[in-house]
């Protein structure tokens, strides 16, 4: 970022200067183009037409998707916890 270094500038009588970022103020001029809420209001409803909702077939089969990938995910990490609950006694054992 250009902003991270100081910039060298040059002061009214001519010698060079040395500017930091954390000198610099930003500035806080309003946008004139969202100075009425109504007209923002109307920028964010022509925003959301523009959206693609899902049709509700599609929202019933992702839904039932992320339940069965769910299931499979929780089968995998019971079978896992139950295979490791047998392995880690097992190997602690054989120190013995």
């Amino acid at each position: 970022m250009a902003r991270d270094r100081p910039v060298p500038r040059r002061d009214v009588f001519g010698r060079a200067a040395v500017a930091s970022a954390f000198t610099a103020r930003p500035r806080l001029d309003p946008n004139p183009n969202m100075a009425n809420p109504f007209e923002f209001l109307q920028a964010v409803r022509a925003e959301a037409a523009k959206i693609t909702w899902p049709a509700r077939r599609e929202t019933l089969i992702t839904t039932a998707l992320v339940f069965v990938m769910v299931l499979i995910a929780s089968l995998f990490f019971l079978a896992v916890d139950t295979i490791l609950q047998i392995v880690v006694p097992l190997v602690l054992g054989l120190g013995r």
